[in-house]
């Protein structure tokens, strides 16, 4: 397929399109979406074929049989990642976002604190905030242009009160692939207070030449009692309106309560989610990420050189995801400022830094896969609602 061609997505109740007018100010008519975290593009074809088949038959009842669904995830976990599950491992939640309230609800109590290494995907303060859990944020030191942990700031935080600790793995926003070393320090701070870890790793297929992602499962065998993974196909295929999700879970106590609040909540998968998942999780979708890794990095390049010009902007090196964090600080300017050149002059509605909580407010987020004409028209309007400062 191409990923140069434009396809119209307004009046297709599309979130990232239809609703940017209302909550940034920004036109669909002359304006570009670049907030929500989904892809421009269509999916691979296997995934197109997968839904055809489902029209084609025209009887859409209860899924039996996940068989063929769950096998396709441990191909796609041992091919592509080198991780080894168990098919009952895997549960099915609508999406990781709910995935990340189910464990909230499962693990935790009213009044527990749950830590946040900030700033971070804001979805996650917001389900811990509206379960009646405290938001625990732990600063990312930003080195240089390049976010970082500090252990020994966040062990003298801990009040004894946290329950549960949540790791983006890749990083969203910044977009970092954390190491080995990095991750260990995460399993061990989580194993020193006590706490439950959440990794959800659905940005994990993104990534761009010369950077592995690590699943968290395969840093330390010692932390599979208190440890539940997260991985989904949808940000890989921008299929997020299929809303469906794995969490994977090793450890049979922590399997067994899990299982225990879904059935409690009568949770169970779309068909429609499941049937694309088995097409995407394939050889032909793995070639489709291949593909899509290359265009992205030409996207990255070309995002990243013009912002970068603009004296006092600064997009943080991505090691994976689609998602540039740039970084305004340099221009002097107020958060409402640069935000306003961005909405207003530029025409581009990006998320707002500090939605990501506690060390986001000098930054917007750019969502750059879009074709790349798009991404061109945004470099060129950034740099005309900035020219006075060239």
């Amino acid at each position: 397929m191409s990923f140069d061609k434009i396809i119209d997505r307004r009046g297709s109740h599309c979130v990232k399109w239809d609703m940017m007018e209302q909550l940034y100010g920004v036109s669909s008519e002359d304006g570009l979406a670049m907030w929500v975290a989904d892809m421009d593009f269509p999916p691979p074809q296997c995934v197109q074929d997968a839904v055809q088949a489902m029209l084609d038959h025209g009887i859409y009842g209860y899924f039996g049989d996940d068989s063929k669904y769950r096998a396709a995830i441990q191909w796609w976990m041992q091919t592509r990642h080198g991780w080894t599950i168990e098919p009952d491992w895997i549960f099915t939640t609508h999406g990781l976002v709910n995935g990340t309230a189910m464990c909230v609800d499962t693990f935790t109590e009213p009044g527990d604190g749950v830590v946040l290494f900030t700033p971070v995907y804001h979805a996650f303060a917001k389900v811990i905030k509206a379960a009646d859990r405290k938001v625990v944020e732990c600063l990312l030191a930003n080195n240089e242009g390049r976010y970082e942990m500090d252990f020994d700031a966040y062990d003298a935080q801990m009040t004894g009160n946290e329950k549960m600790v949540i790791l983006c793995s890749p990083h969203n926003p910044g977009g970092r692939v954390w190491t080995r070393e990095e991750l260990q320090g995460v399993a061990d701070f989580a194993r020193r207070h006590d706490l439950i870890l959440v990794s959800d790793e659905i940005h994990h297929d993104l990534l761009f030449e010369g950077h592995r992602h690590i699943p968290m499962a395969q840093v330390d065998p010692d932390i599979t009692d208190r440890l539940i993974m997260m991985t989904a196909v949808t940000k890989t295929f921008n299929i997020a309106g299929s809303h469906v999700g794995n969490v994977i879970i090793e450890d049979p106590d922590l399997r067994a309560r899990f299982a225990k609040r879904m059935m409690g909540l009568g949770m169970s998968p779309n068909s429609f989610g499941l049937f694309m998942a088995t097409a995407a999780y394939s050889p032909a979708g793995a070639a489709w990420v291949d593909d899509l890794m290359v265009y992205l990095e030409s996207n990255r390049q070309l995002f990243d050189d013009s912002i970068n010009a603009i004296p006092g902007l600064k997009s943080m090196p991505l090691e994976a995801t689609y998602l540039a964090w740039v970084d305004f600080s340099g221009t002097g300017m107020s958060r409402e400022d640069f935000t306003c050149r961005v909405e207003q002059d530029a025409k581009i509605a990006v998320n707002h830094g500090p939605t990501f909580g506690t060390g986001g407010d000098d930054f917007l987020r750019f969502n750059i896969a879009a074709p790349r004409a798009v991404i061109e028209d945004a470099v060129g309007r950034m740099q005309k609602a900035f020219a006075d400062l060239q």
